[in-house]
């Protein structure tokens, strides 16, 4: 699948929710299902810097795809990367350099974040996209 029909299909799974509450816990989860970072990577080089709570963001590059790996301490947080390895995850760098991350909008996302959180998203969306570029200019 592209990132543009994962996006569409988290689209409409998040529609089925009626209330935020429920939309929370779907994310957290999705953080329960997260492709998780081996212990032994969880330093101080894979944290991502701007985020409230402290996540680590691992990456590996296979058969031209870019596999990314996290974890957190929070469990909202932990959900909240696990919904962007889910779309981001298994696809070529430069799709995701590419990519528009428009069901962050969609889902109304960031209007339901705190404003640490909100940051710490996009400092999660900025460093997978710095990872894509660098993996990109090695093919």
């Amino acid at each position: 699948m592209t990132i543009n029909e994962i996006q569409d299909e988290l689209i409409d799974d998040f529609s089925y929710f009626d209330d935020w509450m429920d939309k929370y816990e779907y994310i957290i989860d999705l953080g329960k299902n997260l492709p998780l970072i081996d212990p032994t990577q969880k330093t101080d080089e894979k944290l991502i810097s701007g985020c409230q709570s402290r996540v680590w963001l691992g990456v590996d590059h296979k058969d031209g795809k870019v596999e990314f790996t996290a974890d957190s301490d929070a469990v909202i947080t932990k959900g909240i990367i696990g919904l962007l390895i889910q779309v981001m995850s298994n696809q070529p760098a430069k799709d995701i350099m590419d990519s528009d991350l428009y069901f962050i909008d969609k889902i109304g996302l960031k209007e339901h974040l705190s404003p640490t959180r909100s940051n710490g998203l996009l400092s999660m969306v900025k460093q997978m996209k710095m990872y894509a570029v660098a993996l990109n200019s090695i093919k």
